[in-house]
Order: structure tokens, then C-alpha cells, then sequence
């Protein structure tokens, strides 16, 4: 059997993250900037833009143009849907997630940050912080995003004035040190000129900071993946029911958090049945140990029920599970998300039915206040829910698991995605209900 250790899994040389920003602050051109000025851009792909710029009439390439993809998005000349971007320096490997800046796509902006640690959000510098602006900051909040930079964009379009810069910097750190962003980053720069994008900008000799690149390659990101809360939601059970193989019983699954190693007590949810790990398969041979992200099949030691949807955990730090979920949600559908409204819970590989019981508080972003008892949420709309599933789930909370700790909602008529939860999570305590019973047959 092989040996893998966990020695230097903290260490580590890649980088997630997300732009966003209002409508057109400049985040496609700033991602083009960033990939072109770190020669990340393939010769093909960039006489493919200026084909396309010069199509347009413009002079020189479009750079946000290697981001935006779709025909719509290159028409309208806005990004709609999230465009991921990998790309690498020698100091570091990104993945990136170009996120939509217009409201409609909120929606998006959600999805690109959810697996972010360090999110760009772009100002124009001649319009500060907006609506939107507080918007995204709310959102890299409750997904506890650690590392926020705020990138005052189109600085060649006010003078390069340092005062401009300094009050949109002071203005944002103040509201998202409120939500509780534990760190932003303030950094002046022109997309299209390449001001302090990948190089120093000699019109801000006022500007003494990285550059949007430097603070990329640098900035310090922790995945511990050994100290986690283990985690594996079961995707399938595998039974191959071969001559060689005539007893197999795996259940496979990408590992959510920690680690795993063969031997260990474990118990299986919500069901409670114990048992212990026998084997673990990695790419078709036998491991000793497996961690965060990677795909596996788990063999146990005894034949209990297992099957798609639940959830392997060590038995010394099991979640405790439930039916009644409390979380702030982000509701990103068209249809407002009511109270008493019937829908799917989604949680890891599990789908359960569910009822909305209560709406405590709706965010207001303007003063940060919450708006007591709404009875419903709209499109973009930050909440807290009191939520009762049919099944009990095990949950952690957000702040120990971004994987374990979320869930969405989905309209059980169509499979639309209404709502994106994050269990436990608050930006104040929500005031104290009282639920009423349903006579429809989804009272739980």
C-alpha cells in the first residue's frame, strides 16, 4: 500500500480569486491587463483580439476581450457570465473568476467568490462607492473571504489625484471593516493605461504600495488541510461485482474537508452507524491517507447502509444534525423567496424537502441596519432564514466549513436556483420568532 504524508500540504503556490465590481468599473479590462502585461496571453489569442478590436473600430486590442467569451457579452460590451482564467508567474499559479458586475447577475458574482480567498472589487474613481460597490463587499463578507483588495480604477480620468483615491479608500475600509471583512487592500490604478497593474505607475509617485500583481504573488494564503473537520459527502457507491472483485463495496467522493487515513473511526450521517475505514482507492491503487479536493473511494470495514447524499465524518468530531437550519442567505432568483415557501435544500450530495418558517431580517446596504421581518426576499436580497427540513442534515457551520456549512435552495417545479445559504452566519443576532404550523403536508 503507499504511503502519502501530509507534510507541506499548508504550503502552497496557488491562488483563487475574484473580481467584481458595478458595471463598467473595468474588470475585464483589468483581468486582460493583468494577463497581457504578465505575458500570460498566448500569441494566437491575442491576434485574435485585435482582429476583433479592429473589427469594432478601435485602434489598438480591447483587452477585456480575452475575458469576455460570450457573442452577448462582446455586443453588449459587459461580462454576463463568470469567466475563469488560469494562468501563472514564477512566484505563483491563479486561478481566476471574472465575475459580472451588473445587478441582474449578482447571481454570478456569487457562485465566482464562493470558492475565492482574495477577491478584487474595482471603483471607477470618478463615481467612489456605489450601490453595487456595497453590494459585493457584503457578499465577499459572508463568504468569509479573507483578503478584499479595493482597486480604484480609472484613476487616469481624474488627474491621478491622491485625494480622489484616498476618500474612496477611506469610505470602503470603513464599511467593510463594519461587515467584518478582516483585511482590505487599497490600491490606485488605470486598466487600460496599466497603471500599478503588473508595473509600478510613475503618474502615482504619491502611491508608495504593490501593484495589483505584487500583492497577488504575495499575500499570504493558508490551506491547512490537515487540521479541518473531515469531511466526504458519499456521490456514489461503487459495486463492481467482478470475479476479481467480488465483495467490493466503495463509496466514492470528492473529500470536502480534512484529511482521511485508513484505520480511522468513523461514523456515517445522519444515520449515526459507525464503523472504520478499511481501505482507501486514489486513481485506481490503494492509499494510505487522502485530503481536501481529492476524489476517492472509501472501503469500510463493516457492511452498514450507505448511500448517495450522506456524509462520512470521524466519529470524534461528528456534526451534530438537524432539521430546524438558521443561515444568512444572498436569494438570487427572479421570484421572491417567501415565508411558507416550499423548496429543495441542497447540502453537499443530499436533497431534501424544505419550508421557509421565517424571514428574521433583511440587510439594508446603504446604513448596514437590518429591516425586521420583510416576509419576503428579491432578487439580491441579503437575509436571514429560519428554515425546517424534511430530513434531519448534518451541518457545520460556515465559519468552520465553506463547503459543509452552505447549501442552496431550489424551486422544486423547475430546479431553479433561488437561494445560496450560509449556515449560521449573521451580521447581527436575528430577534426571536414564533413558527406556525402548515396544513399542506410539508410541515415537518
Amino acid at each position: 500500500m503507499s504511503t502519502i504524508t501530509t507534510e507541506g500540504l499548508s504550503a502552497t503556490t496557488l491562488l483563487r480569486f475574484a473580481t467584481a465590481g458595478s458595471v463598467d468599473d473595468g474588470k475585464s479590462t483589468l483581468v486582460g491587463r493583468l494577463l497581457h502585461d504578465s505575458k500570460s496571453v498566448l500569441t494566437d489569442q491575442l491576434e485574435a483580439v485585435e482582429r476583433a478590436s479592429a473589427g469594432r473600430g478601435q485602434d489598438g486590442p480591447d483587452l477585456a476581450l480575452l475575458t469576455d467569451g460570450l457573442r452577448a457579452e462582446r455586443e453588449q460590451g459587459i461580462t454576463i457570465d463568470v469567466a475563469y482564467r488560469y494562468f501563472a508567474t514564477p512566484r505563483r499559479r491563479f486561478i481566476l473568476a471574472d465575475t459580472p458586475g451588473h445587478v441582474q447577475y449578482t447571481r454570478n458574482m456569487v457562485t465566482g467568490a464562493s470558492t475565492a480567498e482574495l477577491t478584487v472589487v474595482l471603483v471607477d474613481a470618478r463615481n467612489g462607492v456605489v450601490e453595487q460597490t456595497r453590494r459585493h463587499a457584503a457578499i465577499a463578507a459572508l463568504l468569509r473571504v479573507p483578503h478584499v483588495v479595493l482597486a480604484v480604477n480609472k484613476m487616469d480620468l481624474v488627474g491621478y489625484e491622491e485625494a480622489v483615491f484616498a476618500a474612496i479608500a477611506e469610505e470602503f475600509t470603513a464599511y467593510a471593516t463594519e461587515l467584518g471583512v478582516p483585511e482590505v487592500t487599497a490600491i490606485p490604478i488605470s486598466a487600460l493605461a496599466g497603471d500599478n497593474v503588473v508595473e509600478p505607475s510613475a503618474n502615482m509617485d504619491w502611491y508608495g504600495g504593490p501593484t495589483v500583481l505584487e500583492h497577488l504573488e504575495t499575500v499570504p494564503v493558508s490551506h491547512d488541510l490537515a487540521h479541518c473537520h473531515a469531511r466526504l459527502p458519499v456521490q456514489y457507491v461503487i459495486r463492481p461485482q467482478t470475479a476479481e472483485h467480488p465483495d467490493y463495496r466503495g463509496y466514492a467522493g470528492q473529500i470536502a474537508a480534512g484529511t482521511f487515513r485508513v484505520g480511522d473511526p468513523v461514523t456515517v450521517l445522519p444515520s449515526g452507524r459507525t464503523t472504520t475505514i478499511s481501505g482507501i482507492d486514489l486513481l485506481g491503487r490503494p492509499v494510505d491517507v487522502a485530503w481536501t479536493t481529492q476524489s476517492v473511494t472509501v472501503l469500510l470495514a463493516d457492511d452498514i447502509d450507505v448511500s448517495r447524499g450522506d456524509l462520512i465524518v470521524p466519529t470524534k468530531d461528528a456534526p451534530a444534525t438537524t432539521q430546524d437550519v438558521e443561515a444568512t442567505v444572498c436569494h438570487v432568483a427572479d421570484e421572491p423567496l417567501t415565508v411558507g415557501h416550499r423548496v429543495l435544500l441542497k447540502h453537499g450530495t443530499r436533497t431534501v424537502k424544505a419550508i421557509v418558517k421565517d424571514i428574521p431580517s433583511r440587510l439594508t446596504l446603504d446604513d448596514l441596519s437590518l429591516h425586521p421581518h420583510p416576509g419576503q426576499l428579491v432578487a439580491n436580497d441579503i437575509g436571514r432564514v429560519k428554515i425546517r427540513t424534511a430530513e434531519p442534515l448534518p451541518l457545520d457551520s460556515y465559519a468552520d466549513s465553506r463547503r459543509t456549512g452552505s447549501f442552496i435552495l431550489i424551486d422544486p417545479s423547475d430546479g431553479t436556483t433561488l437561494t445560496a445559504g450560509m449556515v449560521g452566519e449573521s451580521f447581527a443576532a436575528p430577534e426571536p420568532v414564533t413558527d406556525e404550523a402548515d396544513d399542506d403536508g410539508w410541515d415537518f
